[in-house]
Formats: C-alpha cells, structure tokens, sequence
C-alpha cells in the first residue's frame, strides 16, 4: 500500500510539471504570437529582409553632337533558384544537359561536364539563389535566357538576372578629366561634370525589398513594396570628340618629344565660349600620359609673356603709351635693386616701338614701359588690369577652378620689384583657361565671355534645361585699344616671336610665353637646373576669328623650352585640324530638285540605331532581315537593311561599323581587339569567318 501511494505521489508531481510545461509553453506561444508579433516580425525583417534602393540608370554625357563620353552600361548578375516552387522534375532532368552545355559555350569558366556536377550539387543542397556568374553583358544574357530549363523563366526555371550597371568612357583617355567622377570614399569627392551635373545625372532611385542570402549576400524579390526607379538625364557637352582627338595626339607627342613633365591645351569658340576641346596630360609611374588632373582649369601658375597683353593694354587704356612709341631696350639687361632682367637675344634688341616689344617680346622694354609711367602710381596699374577682370574667378560649371593671384600695392608680399616683375607675367598668377578667356576676349572684340562646357539637360531626348551664352563683362578695354592689341598679336606671327606659325590658307594671331617655374620656397632656380612653363595662346583665323587656343608644356627637358617651338607646335596642329574640317566647306547652294537625293551611307552596326538615325534623316530605308546586326544598301533614295550573319565560334564581319559596335560584337565573340584610325571598320584582320581561337586579337584599320 505504502509503495503504491509513492508510485502515485510521484507520478502527480511528473504529471504537474507537465501540465505547467505545457502551460508555460501556450503561454509563451501566446506572447510571441501576438504580444511581441511586431517586435520580432521587425527583428526577423531585419535579419532575412530589408529594403534597399533601387539605383536610378546614370544618364549619359554626350559630346555637342551626341556622341556619347560616358555611359551606363548594363551587366547582370545571373542565379539559379533550384528550389523554384513552379520547376517541376521532369524539366530539370530533361535540361540539365543541355544547360550544362550552354553554361559552357556561352560562359566558359569550366567544361560543361564541371558545370553539370556543380549545379547538381547546388540542386541537392536546395540552394535559393546560387550565383552562375557575375558581369554577364546583355547580349549573353539573351543567349542564356534560351538554354534549357532557364527558358522556362524564373518560376518555373529558377532563372535570376539582376541587373548591375557600370560607368564607361567610349574614348578612354580623351577629356577623361573634365568628363570627371564621383568618389565613393569618405570625403566625397566630385570632379568635372559627373560632379557638377551629378543631380541631373543620377535620376531618382527606388526601393526594392532584398532577401539575404546564405554567406551574406543579398538578393532583390518580388514584392508589392517596391517602386521603380527615375533614369537620370543626359548632359550635352561642348566637346567636339574629334578635335578633341587632335588635341590630346598632338599634346601628347610633344609632350613626349620633348621629355616634358605634364601640359594642357584647351580649344574655345570666340562668339559663344564653348570648350571644343581640353586636353590634360601628366606622365606617369609607368612612362605614359595619362589624365590624371585638370592643369587647364585648377593650377594656377605664373604664366610669364603671355601676360604681356594685358600688361601694354593696361598702359594703352591709361593713355601713357602708344603702340608707335620708342623704347629703348639697349643691350638687353636692365637691373631693378638686386634684381637683373634680361631679353633672350643676346646683346639687345636696341630702340624698338611699343609693338615691336610685344612682337619680340622684351622682358627689357615692357619692364621700362611700366616702371617709368607706373612707379608714381602703381594702383593705377594694378586697377587696369583688376578692371579687366583679371583678378576674378571665372565661375566656371565645374570645380577645381584655380585662383587668380594679382599683387596690388600694400600688400604683404609687395616691393619694388613688383611692378617690374609683374610687367613680363612674375608675381601674378593665373590658370591657362583664365588667360585663354582674356585672349578670347581680346578675338571678340573686347566681349569676355563664361567658358561653357555644357549646353543642355536631356530627357528621353527633349530639352528640359539649356546653359546659354554668359557675358562676363561686356567689354574689357576700348575699342581703339583692342583693335591695336589684336594688330600685336597679328605682328608675333607675321614678323615676331612666333614666325613658324605663318600659315599660307590662314593667319593666326597669338603670343608667346617662357617661364622660369617656381618650386615652392626654393625659388626658380635649384642648383645648375632651371625648370620652364613653355606656352602659346591666340585665336584663328586673325581677320574674322572663330576659335582661340592655349597650350601650355610644363618643364620641357630636352633643352627646348621656347613657347613658339613646344606649344606653338600643339597649336599649330590643332588649327590645322580646326581649320581643315569647320572653315571651308563647300556647301551646295542650289539642289536640283528633278533628281532624286541620293541615300547616305548608313554604315553598318546594331538594326535599331542605324533605324533610328534614318528615321530622324526622313529617310526612306526597307528592313529586309529581322536580324539585330545589319548591313547597310543603298539603293537609288532608299536603304535596304540586310541582316550580318553571327556565327558562334567564327570571327564576325564588322566591315563599315563603328568602333564602338565592332569592339562589341568582337570582344563578345571571345576576341580581343586592336585599332588604328578613326571612324569606320574599313578592313579588319583575321578576316570574317575565321575561327576564334582562346586570345585571338583582331586587328581593325579605321578611316573616315
């Protein structure tokens, strides 16, 4: 009896703990389940999903006629759901074979036997989303798209493309600087007009809701809680692509010529300010150029002679001076204090008139000029040249904008030596696109106006914001003033400094500059070695102009430094180009309206550009292949589109298409690519239809 009555003492002790276990449990179900519901279903959203911005498509940066400078473009990251809930097993035995297959023909990275192990042991571990590969190109993207069982979609075939788009620049190096950046990093930097346009260019994103994936990696899902995203807009630029070319050649092979350290040459259009052209080249670790920093626009330097402009303007408008006067420049050395300045010919230029010292450019005669009708007065100087807005920023679109630096008289840094040494370009400071726009002035008839770089917003083509023309000031001097100024810089070319710029088609206009450079407190000299700034900057042609330049080579080292040899060649190429393509074309002014206009050559490239282009042309054209690479016909007033035939494992035909979609097509062939020239494919070699061996390079022969 005893023992029974312990069996059943014990066996209610173990049924009540049960009983509270059990109610313990239901409780503590009871909590989570709807007194803490939020607070965990918010901890688990945390941990499994969250939301996260859907980047808006970077908009583009064109060049003035369209041509793009920098673009986004669209890679994907492709996954595989084998746990799709709509896959059923009959579709992945039937096409894990063929996918395998495809994997391996399109992708590569391993045989189609590797890839088949790999995914079936993705498939046996019920992997979510096991990553295929990274940085698939679209054209890739629609080929696996038709593989098995990815076919059958994302549901039903476990097929994930999540799109990632990267920032590309068509012409590499060219205008790399000025196209600019944005930096990612902590202090967020931003350069040229990727930085000042960045709120036009970034659109607006959205929001996507994101799974986190096993290791760490977050997916986007489906789900009612998304929202699109807004493309940004596109920004036209003033730069002309092709001249832009003649200038970074040209720059770079004197550059390398002579030895020189970096230089800069930026191309203007006189009437409206508009930068054709800006070329930045430093040498590099690896003994090439590169744009690496914006010198045109952010370093500000002493530029030397070709400061001497404003320097005769200032005395011109004073009235102290004019350009038939006498200066006596005796045997080509004058001394100031402790100070000696010296002319470059040897033993003198003797008694020269005021133009002739411009014209030979005399550091002796403009130092006498200014010291004897000055050094009573130096802040009417000083105002003269201020009233021509040579201290002032120009105010430019986009950062990095060096300060100009001009003494005036009670300054810290001020002496006797100022006024002399400021009459041949010392003590003042400027950048050369701040000189460039004085001189640009001067070639518009005294008018300074805003160098502009961007001229308008895109929107899915449509203008919805345009920059025009600014005036800085509306005139920088008299008329009378800048009609003798010009008459000047005329005289350098034709009989001074920069005689080898003598062009017979045109005539230039321009000056010189030599400049012993700075480095920092120790002076411009360090031991036997003198460091120079060679530059040259005028306008073209000098009658009527219509563009201006300036090329500025820093520390030449070859033993040649003179501005009308080192920059004045840059120059001379760059109006040549210049002149060659915009002056003289000979533009039909009768059209014999009984013919028929004959089709223009299309080119050949991708079907729904080359459409796009004849429709805007209002050319009659008739597509004869849905293929999405054609080959342009012309027949009589109208085009026929026929299809380019692309071979898997054959080397395609890329004859009359542009760089830009024969660099694609090619490198999406699997081969790499070498060019010579610009504009069209006109012969490449191998030729098309030859087998794309692992590396192939194809060689591609360009002309216009």
């Amino acid at each position: 009896m005893v023992i029974r009555d312990e069996i059943v003492w014990r066996s209610g002790v173990v049924y009540f703990v049960i009983v509270l276990l059990a109610a313990a449990l239901l409780v503590r179900i009871l909590v989570l389940q709807y007194a803490q519901r939020q607070k965990w279903s918010a901890m688990g959203e945390k941990y499994i999903y969250r939301s996260a911005e859907m980047p808006a498509i970077r908009g583009d940066i064109l060049t003035w006629d369209g041509r793009i400078l920098a673009s986004s473009v669209p890679y994907y990251n492709i996954y595989l759901d084998t746990r799709s809930s709509g896959m059923s097993q009959e579709t992945w035995a039937e096409g894990i074979t063929g996918l395998s297959e495809g994997l391996s023909r399109i992708l590569g990275e391993r045989s189609a036997a590797g890839w088949k192990s790999l995914i079936t042991e993705a498939r046996k571990r019920g992997d979510r989303y096991f990553l295929v590969s990274r940085k698939v190109d679209y054209e890739s993207l629609k080929r696996l798209k038709e593989l098995p069982v990815f076919r059958e979609g994302q549901y039903k075939g476990g097929f994930i493309a999540q799109l990632d788009n990267r920032r590309i620049l068509p012409h590499s190096e060219l205008a790399r600087r000025t196209i600019g950046y944005l930096s990612l990093d902590s202090d967020g930097t931003v350069v040229g007009i990727e930085g000042a346009f960045n709120k036009e260019l970034s659109g607006r994103n959205g929001s996507v809701i994101q799974q986190r994936l096993t290791g760490g990696d977050w997916i986007p899902i489906g789900n009612p809680g998304s929202s699109g995203s807004v493309d940004g807009n596109d920004v036209v630029t003033t730069i002309d692509i092709d001249l832009q070319d003649v200038a970074s050649s040209a720059l770079e092979e004197q550059l390398r010529k002579h030895n020189a350290h970096h230089g800069c040459a930026v191309l203007m259009e006189v009437a409206t300010g508009d930068i054709k052209a800006i070329a930045n080249l430093v040498t590099g670790s690896d003994g090439r150029y590169h744009e690496t920093y914006n010198y045109a626009i952010g370093e500000s330097t002493e530029p030397g002679s070709t400061f001497k402009l404003p320097v005769i303007m200032a005395a011109l408008e004073a009235g102290v001076i004019d350009t038939g006067d006498i200066v006596d420049t005796g045997t080509g050395s004058i001394k100031f204090y402790n100070k000696l300045i010296r002319d470059t010919r040897e033993g003198g230029h003797g008694k020269l008139t005021v133009r002739e010292v411009f014209e030979k450019s005399s550091n002796v005669g403009t130092a006498k000029i200014i010291t004897e009708h000055f050094s009573n007065n130096p802040k009417e100087f000083v105002s003269r040249l201020t009233a021509m807005k040579l201290d002032q920023k120009l105010g430019i679109q986009i950062k990095g904008e060096g300060t100009p630096l001009i003494r005036y008289p009670g300054d810290k840094f001020w002496s006797g030596l100022s006024l002399p040494m400021m009459s041949h370009g010392y003590e003042v400071q400027m950048t050369p696109l701040q000189i460039l726009t004085f001189y640009n002035a001067v070639a518009n008839n005294g008018r300074m106006v805003r160098p502009r770089f961007v001229t308008e917003i895109l929107n899915n083509g449509a203008v919805v914001k345009s920059f025009g023309t600014e005036v800085i000031t509306s005139q920088i001097a008299s008329r009378s003033t800048i009609r003798k100024a010009r008459a000047m810089m005329e005289g350098v070319v034709d009989h001074g400094t920069a005689t080898n710029l003598k062009h017979a088609n045109y005539k230039i206009a321009g000056k010189t500059g030599t400049a012993q450079i700075a480095k920092d407190n120790l002076g411009y000299r360090q031991g036997a070695r003198v460091s120079y700034q060679a530059s040259f900057v005028g306008y073209f042609p000098a009658e009527n102009p219509l563009y201006s330049c300036i090329v500025v080579v820093n520390a030449p080292s070859n033993g040649v430094y003179y501005g009308n040899l080192v920059a004045g060649a840059v120059f001379k190429e760059i109006s040549d180009k210049v002149y060659a393509t915009n002056f003289f074309r000979d533009y039909a002014t009768e059209t014999n309206t009984e013919k028929p206009v004959p089709a223009p050559d299309a080119g050949n490239g991708y079907r729904r550009d080359i459409n796009r282009v004849l429709g805007d042309l209002k050319v009659k054209y008739k597509r004869t292949s849905g293929d999405d690479w054609v080959a342009t016909r012309e027949s009589g007033d109208t085009v026929r589109l026929v299809g380019v035939e692309i071979k898997e494992g054959l080397v395609p035909d890329v004859r009359g298409m542009s760089l830009r979609d024969a660099v694609y097509l090619l490198e999406n062939s699997g081969c790499r690519v070498r060019y010579t020239g610009r504009g069209k494919v006109l012969r490449q070699s191998p030729e098309h239809g030859a087998r794309v061996n692992e590396g192939a390079v194809v060689t591609l022969d360009m002309n216009f």
